[in-house]
């Protein structure tokens, strides 16, 4: 089974490097799932009730929400 922070690195790396022809609010969801995947991941593994998967998850689902309010409220 590959580790998880490996292939999470090498994902966030592709994903943040294929956001060349994203309109500015594209940017912004991606840039803050992305942040919040990685917060996650790291929550995930230093707590005791969460993997670092599903921390992974759930922070990359509210990074991208919060993306979303950061972008609504800079236009």
């Amino acid at each position: 089974m590959p580790r998880p922070l490996p292939v999470a690195l090498i994902l966030s790396a592709a994903l943040l490097t294929s956001a060349c022809e994203m309109s500015r609010t594209q940017e912004r969801v991606l840039t803050g799932a992305a942040v919040g995947a990685g917060v996650g991941a790291g929550i995930g593994a230093v707590s005791g009730g969460l993997d670092m998967g599903t921390g992974a998850l759930v922070g990359g689902v509210i990074g991208a929400g919060g993306g979303l309010i950061y972008d609504a409220v800079k236009k």
